[in-house]
């Protein structure tokens, strides 16, 4: 899958850990993932629009895992043309960086809502409601697992 632009992943140490986002208008899921064992974790839901509370919510989580390093998913069609979300997408990476001076990658997140659904369909949720409240952290999992794939530094 193509990658958006962004800083180089050589940027990243060999080790530490990362978060992921995935980026929307009323909820951003996050997953926590280690270079070293290049595994990603879904983490958590943050839900609301406003953007200080999310920013709080999200300065409590970089306190707590302490990361080298966020990556946010860019979505793109199918054809890896823009989608809408794209502009919001990296608005939300350039305000992370801004405000966190972290480094912010940007990773593909085509299909990673509908890979999330049907992970957790097959893993046996299969009521809707259930699905929803955890599928956003899956997604970010998804995405973050992806650049962890893609980009993770080898073991030595």
């Amino acid at each position: 899958m193509p990658e958006a632009p962004g800083p180089a992943p050589a940027a990243l140490p060999a080790r530490g850990t990362l978060l992921g986002f995935d980026f929307g208008l009323a909820r951003i899921g996050v997953a926590v993932g280690e270079l070293e064992t290049r595994r990603a974790s879904a983490l958590l839901t943050l839900h609301g629009e406003a953007s200080a509370p999310r920013f709080a919510a999200i300065a409590k989580l970089l306190d707590e895992w302490k990361p080298v390093g966020l990556v946010v998913g860019m979505p793109a069609h199918l054809d890896g043309t823009p989608h809408e979300m794209t502009a919001r997408c990296r608005r939300f990476a350039n305000q992370l960086h801004g405000r966190f001076g972290l480094p912010v990658l940007e990773c593909d997140e085509r299909l990673s809502s509908a890979a999330a659904d049907a992970a957790l369909a097959e893993a046996g949720t299969h009521d809707w409601r259930a699905r929803k409240e955890v599928l956003d952290a899956v997604a970010a999992q998804i995405i973050l697992q992806h650049f962890l794939d893609t980009h993770g530094h080898a073991k030595p």
